[in-house]
């Protein structure tokens, strides 16, 4: 069984943060399935702070795990070669393929996970794969066929430019397997009390349809709710004997994103109710999935890559309505879990001004995504009669929620993900052990290279191996009293990092009490393993004029 590392920062793995982001509720979801389902004897984790890995052993305590774990920060990354794999909740890789190069390619393996890839900041993370040392032997797992899709023409482009510029003939990529985010299926089982108690809450009776659009409420950046509610609208007029309720559970960003909401659903479906739940609450998320009859999703942004809310939808037991895009093509099945509706935009080409005002940060990611999504149409009519077909059978209603029910407990919980996730990291660890290691290059990190080497033509001489050293003091006792004078002063001790101990200086000044010294004869008394270190560390003793340069 392949252990794996996991990356965690708090930030990452929460629900409660004031801006409820879906990476961040991928991720909270993926840690408790991980923490349940992981067939790992320990944990491992990588963390930036102590109270992180608190954290971590908390969130285990309170699902029933009380496995050891053991804690590696940036002082320890060598002991990565101990799980043999890492996972970073990211597509970012190539900053930590830097880090590892330090150790050898060979080391361990890096695993990272796509969530939105159309920010500035993604695409330049995937961009850098290429150049990275990034290898065969690290993945970057893409939520859906068509995120990868994004992946690898974004990938192909960069290869492009890079052949036309520099002739590159050889490209080292990591595997891009596609795995689907997972739930807890179980956390959309509503009992008939809850579902009462719900609904009621929300104003709604027996002879009430519940229409749900869970996520956060952004036109700009999520799904434009126009298409929607025409379509509700549509729907409302061709069943005038139903009570339509629109609960939309989720969060605005600030007022003005709200007022629009507001205007648009008075404006353009004024016969149906419209409720708004701060989904940022668990008890409004409770309220929302247990009172809907038909889930409906019309997600037309670039940002989007997966799309989890579906798949929870079909977990409670709702047909679904969603647009054909994304991750929703993966897993909706068009006329059995509910209904995919047809999606237009503009032909490649066409969007070359969109993206270079976004480069030229004219636009922000937010007004990117929102320019985008403005050209990219879903089929009002063809949303309007699945809605029809729901609200006027309830036997399709609930032949088509037990379908996705058991589809979402079968492919999609985290007892069937976590599996395919540590397939993934056995297969990485055996690529990584099949293959030869390269040669080590002089400078593995040429951007972050050994100040030594990097500025060598700086000094006028170089402390080597034939440098022959004496002491400027008639004998040992006086450098030793005053190395211990200079090693209190504050300029000085700063730099505890570099310093060797005070057993390591005696050795080195008793050595030169006896005259002149090379310093390969010098370090000769010290540990083997301290060598190097003191033999840099005799720069710092010329540096204090305790030591001299013998010519």
């Amino acid at each position: 069984m392949t252990t794996v590392a996991i990356y965690y920062h708090p930030e990452a793995y929460t629900i409660s943060g004031p801006k409820l982001m879906g990476r961040n509720a991928a991720g909270e979801s993926f840690l408790r399935g991980f923490i349940l389902y992981s067939q790992a004897s320990e944990h491992w984790l990588q963390v930036e702070q102590a109270a992180h890995a608190q954290s971590f052993a908390e969130t285990a305590k309170k699902l029933g795990k009380t496995l050891p774990v053991k804690v590696l920060d940036k002082n320890s990354l060598v002991d990565l070669s101990n799980p043999g794999v890492i996972y970073y909740p990211g597509p970012g890789l190539g900053q930590h393929a830097w880090h590892r190069a330090a150790y050898g390619h060979h080391a361990w393996s890096l695993c990272g996970i796509t969530h939105t890839t159309s920010s500035a900041n993604a695409m330049d993370s995937l961009a850098e794969l290429i150049t990275a040392p990034v290898q065969v032997w690290d993945a970057v797992i893409c939520t859906s066929h068509a995120v990868k899709a994004h992946v690898e023409r974004l990938l192909q482009s960069q290869a492009d430019y890079l052949v036309a510029r520099l002739g590159i003939q050889k490209l080292v990529l990591p595997l891009l397997p596609v795995i689907p985010l997972g739930i807890h299926s179980k956390d959309f089982v509503f009992s008939a009390a809850q579902k009462k108690a719900a609904r009621q809450a929300i104003g709604a009776d027996n002879h009430t349809l519940v229409v749900l659009f869970m996520g956060r409420l952004s036109f700009h950046a999520k799904a434009h709710p126009l298409a929607m509610y025409q379509a509700l609208e549509k729907a409302a007029q061709s069943n005038s004997d139903k009570k339509i309720v629109l609960v939309e559970c989720g969060w605005h960003a600030n007022d003005f994103i709200a007022k629009a909401y507001q205007e648009a659903a008075q404006l353009v479906c004024p016969n149906v109710r419209v409720v708004t739940l701060d989904g940022r609450t668990a008890e409004n998320r409770t309220i929302a999935w247990a009172s809907g009859d038909v889930f409906c999703s019309l997600s037309d942004n670039i940002q989007e890559t997966f799309g989890i809310v579906p798949i929870e939808a079909m977990a409670a037991g709702m047909p679904v309505v969603v647009s054909d895009w994304d991750g929703y093509k993966d897993t909706v099945r068009d006329g059995v879990d509910g209904f995919r509706i047809g999606t237009t935009m503009p032909s490649s080409g066409l969007g070359g001004d969109l993206a270079l005002r976004h480069a030229l940060e004219l636009d922000t990611y937010d007004m990117y995504c929102g320019h985008t999504c403005s050209l990219i149409a879903v089929d009002v009519h063809a949303t309007a009669t699945a809605f029809n077909q729901l609200f006027a059978s309830p036997a399709l209603r609930q032949k088509m929620g037990a379908a996705g029910q058991k589809r979402a407990r079968e492919a999609y919980d985290w007892a069937a993900i976590i599996p395919q996730y540590e397939a993934l990291w056995g297969q990485q660890a055996e690529l990584r052990n099949a293959q030869t290691a390269a040669p080590a290059l002089t400078h593995p990190w040429p951007a972050r290279m050994d100040p030594f080497a990097a500025f060598a033509h700086y000094p006028s001489m170089l402390l080597s191996s034939e440098t022959k050293l004496d002491l400027v003091d008639a004998n040992q006792a006086l450098a030793s009293k005053r190395l211990g004078q200079y090693r209190q002063l504050t300029m000085v001790n700063f730099a505890k990092l570099v310093l060797p101990s005070e057993e390591e200086c005696q050795t080195v000044l008793a050595g030169l009490s006896r005259g002149p010294v090379l310093v390969a004869e010098l370090i000769k008394p010290i540990a083997a393993q301290r060598q190097a270190f003191v033999f840099r560390a005799l720069s710092w003793l010329l540096k204090l004029g305790i030591v001299k340069v013998i010519s």
